[in-house]
């Protein structure tokens, strides 16, 4: 397939500006799954997307469709707020797992329980990425980051959070799956996942929430091929994949 030909495919891909993402980094490979599902669907000139803070605070740099800046972790508030003055809109927030699991926990919580036709997609990537590699509530036992340079221990700061697990237990939600963006028949499973998320919105079906297992190879301290392995070999064993709830 040429090049001319993915772009023709994913037409909200517009902008061509030069990415900020480190190299190795996967929230590129992300942003152009959610492009995918967007026109796929044809919703472009319906679809209102959250920004997160975290590193894809600018992702509105290359989506071309409607963005809104949400205040840290209150994404899902915002999605609400817009959702309820129109209706007509997909609305979807697109957050990492700093500004989700840790001050956005209760946003998040109380959002999926509302239960309202939205699409969150959650990028778990065991770090705060933008702001210098901290541990995050993802991050996993025994990972090293700047603020727990011996590696996580339990004693200290208790475990990480499985976040589509916890979630799956309200009653609001309609389908939630976790994905990987590790090998290429992850990404193909994570772009189905991301569609049916965009897609139960667009029929009315409730709340869908999709997490993405990435890479922050820079904060991670490692080569991107390397940064790939490590998510086969040490999150997808505590954050397997797989659908945890569908109200289908």
């Amino acid at each position: 397939m040429s090049e001319t030909k993915v772009f023709e495919m994913t037409k909200t891909w517009q902008r061509d500006v030069h990415t900020h993402y480190c190299p190795g980094c996967m929230h590129g490979v992300a942003h152009r799954l959610v492009c995918e599902a967007i026109d796929e669907l044809g919703i472009q000139e319906d679809t209102i997307g959250i920004a997160p803070v975290g590193c894809a605070v600018v992702m509105h740099q290359y989506i071309d469709v409607d963005f809104i800046e949400a205040a840290h972790g209150r994404a899902p508030v915002l999605a609400y707020g817009i959702k309820a003055v129109r209706p007509d809109k997909i609305v979807f927030s697109y957050q990492g797992d700093g500004d989700l699991a840790s001050i956005g926990m209760g946003e998040v919580v109380h959002a999926v329980n509302r239960a309202w036709p939205l699409t969150i997609i959650f990028i778990n990537n065991a770090i705060y990425g933008m702001t210098g590699g901290q541990m995050a509530p993802t991050t996993l036992l025994g990972q090293r980051a700047t603020t727990c340079i011996g590696g996580r221990d339990a004693k200290v700061s208790g475990y990480p959070i499985r976040m589509s697990e916890m979630l799956a237990t309200l009653a609001g939600p309609a389908y939630i799956e976790r994905v990987a963006l590790s090998q290429p028949k992850y990404i193909m499973q994570a772009k189905a996942a991301i569609k049916k998320a965009f897609k139960n919105q667009v029929d009315k079906k409730g709340f869908s929430f999709v997490e993405v297992l990435s890479t922050c190879p820079t904060n991670w301290g490692m080569r991107p091929v390397d940064a790939l392995k490590w998510v086969d070999e040490n999150m997808i064993p505590y954050y397997p994949l797989g659908v945890k709830k569908d109200f289908e």
